[in-house]
């Protein structure tokens, strides 16, 4: 009996142990069978970097989110590419009245952002940037800024300068015109020994347009379209020298200045007429530069190339010249919690000295940041074009960037109209007005609402 006692009093005791120590675990908690996984995140970025004059900057913002997801095994980021003007004209303003904007996005600043601004559907970067510590670090951020704040970065620079082929120039003993009387000669002459002046691919309507505001700068100067973008009511597009410019610009296209039909060629198609030496000049931006390597110009063509200012009325006037800080990121407003830090990391990963430079090397572009790079090394035309830049007193927003997108589409449908005939200057000149009012008046009742 004894021994049967002592035997079941040590099971007893066993049985008290195990359950206190049972009690004490439950009270800490139970111990985690494995560790909690990171929470899977994934974001949209949307770009345009679809065309062959994209192809590099393409390559370089690949590298940079492929580095970033195997660093970020966590984060999925989809990154597709749309057409510019479906993207700009029509997918991204209905997704932003729906308020279902990508995540991301490549977009232009300066007029349009501004009704993305007011509708809340940008993120302010302002305090992020300084956490960051890249303020301070971008040439020029006016086109991005509203009240204050900055709501999207650019991504690069570029200039809309003249380029001309020098060899045609020399063999028609045709100086860099420095007046538009000047160039109205080079016109005359190259159109008599059966050279088109100036190839124009007008396909997506903003290219011709740069002619326009040329003219429309060199006659009225800069201050009036500042005027007007801002809601001047005593400025008006209906004035005399809008209208010299205008009627100058339906000058040369009576005159067979541009590549024909202009209206239905593309980007590429003037650039292969400017780079085969049918055409004498290209005015666009210096983001096709890259392509002046083209087959059809053979290897050296770029060595042909020469850049000037689009010249003046008179001569001593200042060459005002078209560009900017335009193209950049932005970020959806929409972005909460981890999703949110996980884009804000992934934006500051595209502005590093290394990408900026792989920008300017590769993608021959303009850089956003001031950075340390050798312009000898950029290529002929690239060095040229920043020459220009850094000679320029006065580089003014292209008008399709400064105007709203409702005036801005109004101004590229009349250039446009011109070509083919179907408006007068003066019509033109109209319907721009007559748009720029009703934004205004529109503007105005939405503000007091």
């Amino acid at each position: 009996m004894k021994k049967w006692v002592l035997n079941w009093g040590w099971l007893a005791l066993y049985a008290v142990v195990l359950g206190i120590s049972v009690w004490i675990i439950t009270l800490n908690g139970p111990e985690p069978i494995e560790e909690p996984q990171t929470e899977k995140i994934t974001l949209t970025f949307r770009h345009f970097w679809i065309k062959e004059h994209d192809r590099n900057m393409l390559n370089i913002f690949e590298d940079v989110v492929d580095s970033f997801q195997q660093s970020h095994p966590n984060i999925k980021v989809n990154f597709e590419g749309m057409d510019q003007t479906v993207h700009r004209e029509q997918k991204l303003k209905s997704e932003m009245v729906t308020g279902t904007p990508p995540d991301m996005f490549v977009l232009f600043a300066g007029a349009e952002i501004e009704p993305y601004v007011r509708s809340n559907r940008l993120m302010d970067l302002t305090d992020h940037m300084n956490t960051n510590r890249i303020a301070g670090k971008f040439r020029n951020l006016d086109a991005w800024t509203y009240d204050g704040k900055v709501y999207g970065l650019p991504i690069e620079g570029n200039a809309e300068p003249l380029f001309y082929n020098r060899d045609i120039f020399e063999r028609l003993g045709i100086e860099p015109p420095r007046t538009i009387a000047e160039l109205d000669e080079a016109v005359h002459t190259l159109k008599e020994n059966g050279i088109i002046p100036f190839a124009l691919g007008n396909e997506e309507r903003w290219p011709a347009a740069i002619f326009a505001h040329y003219l429309m700068d060199r006659y009225a100067g800069s201050g009036l379209i500042n005027e007007l973008t801002r809601g001047n009511s005593t400025a008006s597009f209906n004035n005399s020298a809008y209208l010299q410019a205008l009627v100058h610009f339906k000058d040369w296209v009576m005159e067979g200045a541009f590549s024909d039909p202009a209206n239905d060629l593309s980007t590429e198609d003037a650039i292969d007429l400017f780079t085969s030496g049918q055409a004498a000049m290209y005015l666009n931006g210096s983001w096709d530069i890259n392509l002046f390597h083209s087959a059809s110009g053979g290897e050296d063509f770029s060595e042909r190339v020469g850049v000037m200012s689009f010249p003046t009325e008179k001569l001593g006037q200042q060459a005002a010249l078209a560009g900017g800080y335009t193209i950049g990121i932005a970020l959806s407003a929409n972005l909460e919690d981890a999703k949110r830090e996980a884009a804000l990391e992934l934006l500051y990963a595209f502005y590093t000295e290394e990408v900026q430079r792989r920008i300017v090397y590769e993608g021959q572009r303009i850089p956003s940041m001031d950075i340390t790079f050798d312009a000898e090394k950029t290529g002929p035309v690239f060095e040229q074009v920043l020459g220009l830049i850094e000679q320029s007193d006065h580089i003014f927003l292209p008008y399709d960037n400064a105007m709203s997108p409702e005036v801005s589409q109004a101004f590229l449908k009349v250039i446009g109209e011109l070509i083919t005939g179907s408006v007068l200057p003066a019509e033109g000149l109209d319907e721009i007005q007559s748009t720029s009012e009703q934004y205004w008046q529109l503007r105005g009742s939405s503000i007091s609402d």
